[in-house]
This record gives structure tokens, sequence and C-alpha cells, in this order.
């Protein structure tokens, strides 16, 4: 059985200030998007995005291809044909395709998009809401995809492929980390379940992208959730009129630098345009374009050379081979789908802030931004231990030190000598009233006594503190044995940890758990205990 509570972001300590003033509606901020993330919000994206181009038979006919061979009936196939209609809409998050889903936060993401398509459905009667998983499966940073950790042991995937890790194949090193996972929760109760699908996904010779579809498919199809593979030719062809734009007019990077100047002068801004904001694609090559000279155009790091009139002709006969960077990745999304509201994380919502006059000038509806859910775990041995040291919700999120203070402040074993410095202060009190009497000029020289007496008495405090809590050492190995388990590597587990443990421990239950749990337009940190055996 599991129960949860609810806190503000702010409680976890976790978040930046951008996300903080985001969510409080802070006037700075308002300047950088077009809709609050509430249904008042929706219903302006909507009316926006009813009267905008969309290529809806392009798109499915896209999605029909991607899912040739995969069982696609029920609900994701009534969503895909749903999509035809001038009255569906998408609610969309994207990530890059993870090893085994990578962090637990992926998982997070493709979920409150699952439950806001939900609730938008029941709150718009007469539309349909269709959540979408964008794969971000040309994205080429090897190293922040290719690793997962299942109870605090990182698995990480040596490989000498090269190019966007989509496009990567399963080879036997990767095969060999799950077999190595199995030596870890082969055990557990649904474990042989899980490994069963992750060797079904990541069968040697795959490509990564259509792993990582089968996967999110095999996790989220009843649901109704529409994987999208955006490496598609048909769906590049449409972005053709912006990619011109940008490699021969350089039209995005002056106009997104333009809002990032004005967004650093309250934050620190995630993202940077450059003159051209498109990668070369081809084979195992996603590296940048820059421009060299009048009539040049290099693909960096490679010796392939373009005159315009070459590099015109390539994007016209083969748009899949022009990747999006940040500053374009998300005109794109937004371009091929009839989309109303992107879920992301923080650092997704601040680089979006920088791009709606981007949006603007090419016309494209700026979508509602929605700070993805977040959770955090506990498990039935963690929820009784916190339970023993009488640790609430929000104590869970602070510091041990200030945990070991409570605890002593609580018991009565906190060393404090608050009544020991009001009388220091008296007695100082009354020496500078006698001094200055004899000469107005000690009046400063007893102020520099008390201030050191002071300073003195209160290095003494925190030594007896140090002292009463080296008496407690079992309590505070306790404090920190939970918080290791919770926080690993003095982060949020979201950030950290694989659904892997979890979905050996209780199977499919444990998505469900999750979707049980979401929420869609609430905003606020949710933290679930297990109270009872699920067994």
């Amino acid at each position: 059985m599991f129960a949860a509570e609810t806190l503000a972001y702010r409680d976890t300590h976790s978040f930046t200030r951008i996300v903080s003033d985001y969510l409080g509606n802070a006037e700075a901020l308002r300047p950088f998007y077009s809709h609050r993330p509430d249904l008042d919000g929706i219903r302006s994206a909507l009316e926006q995005r009813s009267g905008a181009p969309a290529y809806r038979q392009t798109l499915v006919a896209a999605l029909r291809r991607q899912y040739e061979g995969v069982e696609a009936g029920g609900a994701v196939g009534a969503n895909i044909g749903a999509l035809l209609s001038s009255e569906t809409f998408t609610v969309t998050t994207a990530h890059q395709p993870n090893l085994a889903t990578g962090p637990l936060y992926f998982l997070y993401k493709i979920l409150h998009a699952i439950k806001l398509a939900d609730d938008l459905g029941k709150a718009f009667p007469g539309k349909r809401f269709v959540p979408v998983y964008y794969m971000g499966s040309e994205d080429a940073d090897l190293e922040e995809l290719n690793h997962f950790t299942v109870a605090g042991k990182r698995y990480t995937w040596n490989t000498g492929q090269k190019g966007a890790v989509g496009r990567m194949y399963v080879d036997k090193a990767l095969t060999g980390l799950l077999r190595e996972l199995e030596g870890q929760v082969g055990n557990e109760p649904h474990g042989a379940e899980l490994l069963a699908l992750l060797r079904s996904c990541y069968a040697e010779g795959r490509m990564i992208q259509d792993a990582t579809f089968q996967l999110v498919h095999a996790l989220f199809g009843r649901y109704g959730l529409v994987v999208l593979l955006a490496d598609a030719p048909e769906l590049k062809r449409v972005m053709i009129p912006v990619f011109s734009a940008d490699l021969f007019g350089q039209e995005a990077g002056p106009i997104v630098a333009q809002t990032s100047a004005a967004l650093q002068a309250h934050y620190n801004v995630q993202a940077h345009p450059r003159e051209i904001n498109l990668f070369y694609f081809r084979d195992d090559i996603r590296e940048r374009i820059e421009k060299q000279g009048e009539d040049e155009y290099c693909v960096v790091n490679t010796d392939i050379r373009f005159r315009e009139a070459e590099l015109r002709a390539e994007l016209d006969a083969h748009p899949e081979r022009f990747s999006p960077n940040v500053i374009l990745r998300g005109l794109y999304q937004e371009t091929i789908l009839p989309n109303v509201a992107f879920i992301g994380g923080g650092g997704e919502l601040a680089y979006w802030l920088q791009l709606k006059d981007l949006f603007g000038h090419y016309g494209v509806p700026f979508p509602v931004l929605v700070l993805r859910n977040s959770f955090l775990v506990v498990p039935q041995k963690e929820k009784e231990r916190a339970d023993r040291l009488q640790l609430s919700t929000t104590d869970l999120f602070l510091p041990v030190l200030e945990l070991m203070n409570r605890h002593l402040e609580r018991s009565g074993q906190k060393p404090q000598l608050n009544g020991e410095v009001k009388e220091l202060e008296q007695l100082y009190e009354r020496l500078r009233t006698s001094a200055a009497a004899v000469d107005i000029t000690l009046d400063k020289h007893v102020e520099a006594l008390r201030t050191r007496s002071l300073h003195l008495l209160t290095a003494l405090e925190q030594k007896m503190q140090r002292a009463a809590r080296r008496k407690e050492q079992a309590t505070q190995r306790q404090l920190e044995a939970l918080k290791t388990q919770l926080f690993p590597k003095n982060g949020l587990q979201e950030r950290v940890e694989n659904f892997a443990g979890f979905y050996a421990l209780w199977g499919d239950a444990f998505i469900d758990l999750l979707y049980r749990y979401s929420g869609g337009l609430a905003q606020q940190f949710t933290v679930i205990y297990q109270t009872h055996s699920a067994s």
C-alpha cells in the first residue's frame, strides 16, 4: 500500500530561482512566455493553435510508418487517427533516448503528459488531447545518455560508435550490461519480467532509437502515449523554409540573442544561439555547419564543404540531413505538432523562455510551459526509519546537521547559551556605561571587547553542540543512511536513480502508482511512501 504527500517546490531547496519565479508568476518573467500554466492558459493556447497552420496529414503518415511492425492498436492507434481531426491537440514532452530510460524523471515527464492530456479532455469537452513523447534521437552527447544507475550502482555503456546516439546500434557491450544487471535485480519479485522486457527491446543489432521506442511503448502504450521520432524526412521537409532562413540568412540567432539579453538582466540564460543553428546529419556524422567566406559552408570536424547552391540543393533533396540545435528544436516540434502544452524540467523551461520571440517571428504558437512532475519514492524500509526519527515530509529535504540539531533540541539535549549571552550583554552594557562616564573614548574599546566575547561564546556553544551530536552518533548514522538512500549523490533521487530497481520490486504496478499520483497542472512536488509491503 502507498500514500503520498505534496509540498511546494521551494520547500525542497532543489530548484532554481527562475523555476520558483515562473511558478510564482513573477513579473520579470511575464514577457518571456505567452500563457500561464493553468486552465485559462490552456484555453488561450487552444485559441491560438486552432488558427495556426497544421500538418496533420504529414504527421499521421509519419507516425503510421514509424509504428509499422509495432502493436499499436487500442488507445495508441485511436490517438494517432484522431490527430487528423482539427479538434485534436497534443500535450508533449521531449527527451533523448537515454539508455534504459536513464534517470527516473524520464518516466515522470511522460506520465505527466499522459495525466495532463487526460485532465484536459475532461476540462474541454468536445476536444481531444493526445500525449506525445518526442524522442530527441538526434542528440550526439553519448556521455550524457550511455548510463543508468540502480540502487547506487552505475552501469555505463562503453562503445566506440559516433554521431547521434539514436542511430547507434545495440552491441555486445550493451547486452553485457543487462547480464550484469541480472545479478543485481534477478531475484526480486519482478526481476525476471524487467530483464525480459529490456532484452526484448535492446536486442543486439537494433538501433538505440528503435529500442527506446519499443521500451517506451511497452511501458506506456496502454495509456495511449504516442512516441514520435522526429528524425523523419517527411517531417523535416516541413521545416525547409526555416532551415533555409537559418543557413542563408542567419535569422534565428539575432532574434534569440536579443530575447536572451533581456532575460539575462534577471536570470542566467541556458542556451546560446549561433550564426547557424543546424547540424549536418548523415550516417555517423552530426556536426555543426559554419559559413566561411562569401560562398562556402563547412561541416565542422569533417572535410565536407558546400557552395551555397550545393547546400540549397542538398537541403531541398535531403532535409533529413539537417538537424536543429537547441535553438531550433522546439520550433521544429511545435511546427509539426498541434501542441498546446509542453512539459519540461527546470532547465528546459529556462531555455524555452528564450524562444518566445523566435516563435512569434515564424508565426508558430508558443505552448503553455508546464514544469514536469517531481517525485521522491520512499520504500517501506526508509519510511519506517523516517518515522522512527520523527521526520516530517519537509524534514526529509533538510541537511543532516540541521536534522541533528532539531533532534537534540526535541530531546532536550541541545546545549544553548541563550541565558549566558543575555547576561553577557547586560554585563557589557553596565561596563560601557561606567567606562563612558570616565572617558567617552573607552566606549569603542568596551564594544570591541563585547564583540570578541560574544564570538568566543558562540564558538563554545558550537563546540558543545558538536560534542552533544557525537554522543548521539547512532541517530546521526541513521540520518546519514536515510539521506544516502533517498538523496543519492546529495541530489534528488529522480536525477540519479533508474526505474529498474523499483520495477523489479513492484512490476507494472510501479507505473500505475506514478500515474495515480501524477498531477496535471498542480505544480507540486510529491513524496510517495510505501506504507505496507506490496505483497
